[in-house]
This record gives C-alpha cells, sequence and structure tokens, in this order.
C-alpha cells in the first residue's frame, strides 16, 4: 500500500472511541473526594491494593497452619465456632504431650497468627502411632459391619502386613473424625472437630478454670468426686447423650468414667474411634450391655442407685 492509499485508508477508518463524560467516576475506578490533595493513586482500583505483611521464619516446635492445606470435607462442620482460626499466616506451635495410648497420643498445639495473637487457640492434636508402635486391640469386633472403598486395604488389614498396619492407622483416624462430626451434628456433648490431616485430628480442648484462675484440662470423670447433686445430673446428661446416639443406631463401644470428661457441670464424651453400628456389628449389642453396666458401675460406686439393666432397657425403647 502506497503512502497515499494509507492516507486515504485512515480518513475513511473509524476513529477511536470517545469515552463518555462520567468515566473516571466508574464505580470500579477510585476517585478521590473533592478534599483530597490527591497522591497520585486516583486511578488505581482499590480491589487490586493490599497491605503486604512479612512473617518472621519458623522456630523448632512449629509449623505453617494446615487449616488451608486439607480438603474442604476435612475440616469441621458449619457454622464453624468463632474460635476456629483460618488465617492463611497462622503458625501451628507444639506445646507438649497431654495423654499417651496404646493407639493415639494427644498432644496440646497453638493456633495463632503473629500479627494477631489474641485471636489464637489452643487445640487438642490426637495423633495415631506408626504401625511399629501401635496396637489396635479387639479391632475385629468394632470394624465388623464397616466397608472399605478398597478391597486391596481391606485385604491387607486382614494380612497385618506393614501396608495394611498404616491403612488401619488412617482407617482409625477416619472413623473418630466421622464419628465426632457426626455427634457434633447431632448436638451431643463431644469435642467440636477441626480438622482431620492424615492421621492428626485436630479438635476442641476442653478445660476448667481452677481456683487460681488458671486454665487446665478438665479432669475424667473418674478423678471426680461431684456433689449427690451434680452426680446426679451426670447422670442425667450420660442417659439423654447415649439415647440419642442409640436413636440414630450408634454405640460408643469403649464407655467409661476414663473416656468422659468432666467440664465443670457438663460432661464430654471423648475417645470415639471404636463407635459401632448398633445393628450392623454383630456385637453392638453387646457393646452397649458391655458401656451400660461401665458408667452404671461407676455411679454406684459414687452413692448414686442406677440399674444398668434398667439404662438398657431405657435405651432400647428409644432405639426402636
Amino acid at each position: 500500500m502506497s503512502h497515499d492509499d494509507l492516507s486515504q485508508h485512515l480518513q475513511h477508518s473509524p476513529q477511536h472511541p470517545v469515552f463518555p463524560d462520567g468515566f473516571g467516576t466508574d464505580p470500579h475506578r477510585r476517585v478521590p473526594p473533592p478534599d483530597d490533595p490527591g497522591d497520585g493513586d486516583g486511578d488505581i482500583d482499590d480491589r487490586f491494593v493490599f497491605e503486604f505483611r512479612a512473617y518472621d521464619d519458623l522456630e523448632d516446635g512449629q509449623r505453617w497452619s494446615t487449616w488451608l492445606n486439607v480438603e474442604p470435607l476435612s475440616r469441621g462442620p458449619e457454622p464453624l465456632p468463632d474460635w476456629v482460626v483460618t488465617s492463611q499466616g497462622a503458625i501451628d506451635t507444639e506445646l507438649g504431650v497431654l495423654k499417651t495410648g496404646k493407639e493415639a497420643d494427644v498432644h496440646l498445639v497453638e493456633r495463632a497468627d503473629p500479627l494477631d495473637p489474641a485471636a489464637g487457640v489452643v487445640m487438642a492434636a490426637k495423633r495415631y502411632r506408626s504401625p511399629e508402635h501401635r496396637s489396635f486391640h479387639r479391632s475385629a469386633s468394632y470394624t465388623e459391619g464397616r466397608s472399605m472403598k478398597r478391597s486391596r486395604d481391606e485385604r491387607a488389614i486382614k494380612r497385618k502386613s506393614t501396608f495394611g498396619r498404616q491403612v488401619a492407622a488412617g482407617e482409625w483416624a477416619v472413623s473418630e473424625w466421622g464419628a465426632l462430626v457426626r455427634l457434633w451434628e447431632l448436638g451431643l456433648p463431644v469435642p467440636y472437630p477441626v480438622q482431620i490431616d492424615g492421621t492428626e485430628i485436630l479438635m476442641e480442648w476442653i478445660t476448667v478454670v481452677d481456683e487460681d484462675g488458671a486454665v487446665r484440662t478438665a479432669p475424667r470423670l473418674a478423678q471426680t468426686r461431684p456433689s449427690p447433686e451434680l452426680l446426679a445430673s451426670y447422670f442425667e446428661q450420660l442417659t439423654d447423650a447415649l439415647a440419642t446416639m442409640v436413636q440414630n443406631g450408634v454405640v460408643h463401644g469403649d464407655l467409661s468414667a476414663y473416656n468422659i470428661l468432666a467440664a465443670g457441670e457438663r460432661l464430654v464424651v471423648i475417645d470415639l474411634p471404636q463407635i459401632v453400628d448398633l445393628v450392623g456389628n454383630l456385637n453392638g449389642m453387646t457393646f452397649l450391655q458391655r458401656d451400660c453396666a461401665n458408667i452404671c458401675g461407676w455411679f454406684r460406686s459414687r452413692g448414686l442407685d442406677v440399674d444398668e439393666h434398667a439404662l438398657f432397657a431405657e435405651l432400647m425403647a428409644h432405639a426402636f
């Protein structure tokens, strides 16, 4: 195209669009108020402006929060309690071992954003042990009736191979996580489940405040000496909780005064990996009878006149 042809083409081409007079006040653009002296950023969209915040390196015994690392279904049920920390800048700090057990250990972990430490929280971290340090006793009777997604995993567990033991740890963690979520959603007195990551479950730390105002772990029911009035209240709370469980077809399976925390005037049920189906498990009724016997035996030893057979009959009336 010659120079003359190009000039003629440009004369007949559409001109550049003319911006409307109100373009400068478009709602997606930032316009400084009349009394703003202006700082040269009047055309910057506020949606693209953020505050950069630097964080220090982690120390020993710390890790970045794993909240955003797990899938949404591996986080606690909605609505989240207001104490749950979801900040991407939060750090998990190990505070020590709270309890050791045959299958798992419970640690205390603080999760807090260094730039907002007042919003931090201390949680209980239950971690199932590695294959060489754990023994899931009586597991077969508890897992009867449960189905697994992969037959390969089920065969490995039956053979008790190294891989099978690794799968078993994950299955027990998943079982307890599912029980916590299910019972929490039913309104039962269990710790709020924050998240599960592999074989680690983060959950609410159940506490009490002592006479000196210090916060400490709530004692197990077996360690308490409640008054007659509080003792009767405790038994009523447990009866209501057990009734709700059997109405929904589940049994704790290992309930005793050692698997219940006394948080002041309320009880909280813990240790739920062995939860069983009342009907789907052939031992469901047997486990429920044993739970009733364990609970009633402890309450009788504290002076409350209760009978495990009457409790079992009452629960059966709720179940069917």
